[in-house]
C-alpha cells in the first residue's frame, strides 16, 4: 500500500514549479523552469481556467481535482475568488480549492478584483507569482514558449506603461512561438460580447506574432478561429482565442453567436490543457468528473 502512495508524492513533487525574477531591460518578466510533467511528447503543459472559487459554489473544487491529476504550470484568468457576504477577504475560498496548487501558479487579476475591493489581497495573496504589486503583468518562458500575462483592468494603451511594456516585451521575444493570457476576452459569444479593454491589447499581440490567446470574463468555453488584428479569418498568421471562463463560480448564458466561433459550450466546468510544443500545440478542454463536454485539437505556431 506505500507505493502507491510515495508513487503519489513523486508526481506532485515532480510538478513542482520554480519561479525566479530575471529582467534583462529593466522590465517586469520572469522566467518559469519546469520539472513537472511535460506530455507525451516531454514538452511542457500549461493548464488552467478563470472565473473559479465562489463559496456558494462546488465548481472550484471539482475543477481542483482536476488539477490534481494533471502535473504542469497552472494559470489563471481572472476572477480567481468571489467575495461573499460573510468574508470580506475571498481567498480563503480559493486556499480551500485551487490553492493547493499555489506553488506552480501563474495568475492574473479580473474585475472582480478590483471591483470588490480587494484587490490588494490578491496581491498579497499570490505574491511575487502576480508580478509587481499594482501592476500584475508580467511574462515567462515555458519550454520553447514565450508566456505574456496581462492585466486589463488597468490602461492597455499604446502610450500606457502597460502598453509600452508589451511593446519592448515582444519585442525582445526570441521564442518562435508566444502565448497570451488576461481576464476580458477580446471577442466572446457570452453575455459580454466584445471588451473594449482588450481592444489595444489584442492589436499589440497581433503585431506581435503572438499565437494562442486565453481569456475569462464570461463564464462558458468558446474557441474560435484564428484571427488577425481586425477580426477576420488568418489561418496563417491569425491568433487562436480561448474563452475559458469555467473554472467553477457559475455558468453564463450564451448571447449571440460571435463571428469566427467555432466551438461553445456553457453548461460544464473545466479546464484547458495546453502541451507546448516547439512549435506547434495540442489543446483539450478537459471537462470536471460527469461532464459530458470536451474539445480538443491542434494548431501550429506562426
Amino acid at each position: 500500500m506505500l507505493l502507491p502512495l510515495i508513487s503519489q508524492r513523486l508526481v506532485l513533487l515532480a510538478a513542482y514549479a520554480v519561479f525566479t525574477s530575471s529582467s534583462p531591460n529593466g522590465d517586469q518578466s520572469s522566467a518559469l523552469a519546469l520539472t513537472g510533467d511535460r506530455g507525451s511528447s516531454a514538452d511542457p503543459v500549461l493548464v488552467g481556467a478563470g472565473d473559479i472559487a465562489s463559496c456558494v459554489s462546488s465548481g472550484d473544487e471539482e475543477t481542483a481535482r482536476l488539477l490534481d491529476q494533471m502535473p504542469g504550470a497552472v494559470f489563471t484568468v481572472g476572477d480567481n475568488a468571489y467575495l461573499s457576504r460573510k468574508l470580506r477577504n475571498p481567498f480563503p475560498c480559493y486556499e480551500a480549492s485551487w490553492g493547493r496548487h499555489k506553488s506552480r501558479t501563474r495568475p492574473v487579476p479580473g474585475n472582480h478584483e478590483y471591483e470588490g475591493g480587494y484587490v490588494d489581497a490578491y496581491f498579497d495573496y499570490f505574491g511575487r507569482a502576480a508580478g509587481e504589486r499594482g501592476k500584475g503583468y508580467y511574462s515567462y518562458d515555458l519550454g520553447q514558449w514565450h508566456i505574456v500575462a496581462l492585466n486589463t483592468m488597468i490602461d492597455a494603451g499604446p502610450s500606457s506603461q502597460q502598453g509600452r511594456w508589451l511593446s519592448r516585451d515582444l519585442s525582445h521575444n526570441t521564442r518562435f512561438c508566444t502565448l497570451a493570457y488576461f481576464h476580458h476576452p477580446r471577442f466572446s459569444s457570452g453575455p459580454h460580447h466584445t471588451s473594449q479593454r482588450a481592444v489595444d491589447i489584442w492589436a499589440a499581440l497581433a503585431r506581435g506574432g503572438v499565437d494562442v490567446v486565453v481569456s475569462g470574463h464570461d463564464h462558458i468555453y468558446e474557441r474560435f478561429t484564428p484571427m488577425n488584428v481586425n477580426g477576420s479569418v488568418d489561418q496563417r498568421d491569425g491568433m487562436r482565442e480561448f474563452v475559458v471562463g469555467t473554472g467553477g463560480a457559475s455558468h453564463y448564458s450564451f448571447a449571440r453567436a460571435a463571428r469566427n466561433s467555432e466551438v461553445r459550450n456553457n453548461t460544464t466546468y473545466g479546464v484547458i490543457r495546453l502541451v507546448l510544443h516547439d512549435r506547434s500545440y495540442e489543446w483539450k478542454f478537459v471537462p470536471v468528473r460527469g461532464g459530458r463536454f470536451s474539445d480538443a485539437g491542434t494548431g501550429a505556431c506562426h
